[in-house]
């Protein structure tokens, strides 16, 4: 079974809160992600705790969309947030270094997705999941590296 918990981190010189302002615009998360190609809040919503999103992904010639509810929303610290209610959990954290920032990048394919995979994919459901943490493997240092060029350039 592959691991389905991955995370790594990037130091930016940027405050940790100047950084959590950056990443918690999820309009421009389709910048930065191999596979994310656009995110809008709900209408009125923001990055607070229980407010709810949308993604459009991309890869292999497929497009999906996603919902997410953001779980943690603690300005200059943590920002987490749950897709599909819960089969895939986001987390970015910051910390600060000097007078800059750590940001990690955490994912997770939470049990709730490995038995809808598993409904909805069958006797296919491994090699999917396989596939999205391979996906999460490859995209979160792209991801990282891009938020840090936006970050340090802005």
């Amino acid at each position: 079974m592959t691991d389905l918990m991955f995370a790594d981190s990037v130091v930016i010189a940027r405050p940790p809160r100047a950084v959590y302002d950056l990443v918690t615009d999820i309009a421009r998360m389709g910048e930065w992600s191999p596979i994310c190609r656009a995110c809008w809040w709900d209408e009125g919503a923001g990055p607070q705790a229980g407010a709810w999103f949308t993604g459009r992904n991309e890869q292999d010639g497929r497009i999906w969309e996603t919902r997410s509810q953001v779980a943690a929303a603690e300005p200059g610290q943590e920002f987490t947030f749950l897709v599909a209610g819960g089969w895939v959990r986001w987390t970015y954290r910051f910390e600060a270094a000097g007078q800059g920032t750590v940001l990690t990048e955490e994912w997770e394919f939470r049990p709730p997705g490995i038995e809808g995979f598993r409904e909805r994919y069958g006797d296919e459901a491994q090699a999917q999941i396989d596939h999205r943490a391979a996906a999460a493997r490859h995209g979160i240092p792209v991801t990282l590296a891009a938020i840090k060029q936006a970050a340090e350039s802005g």
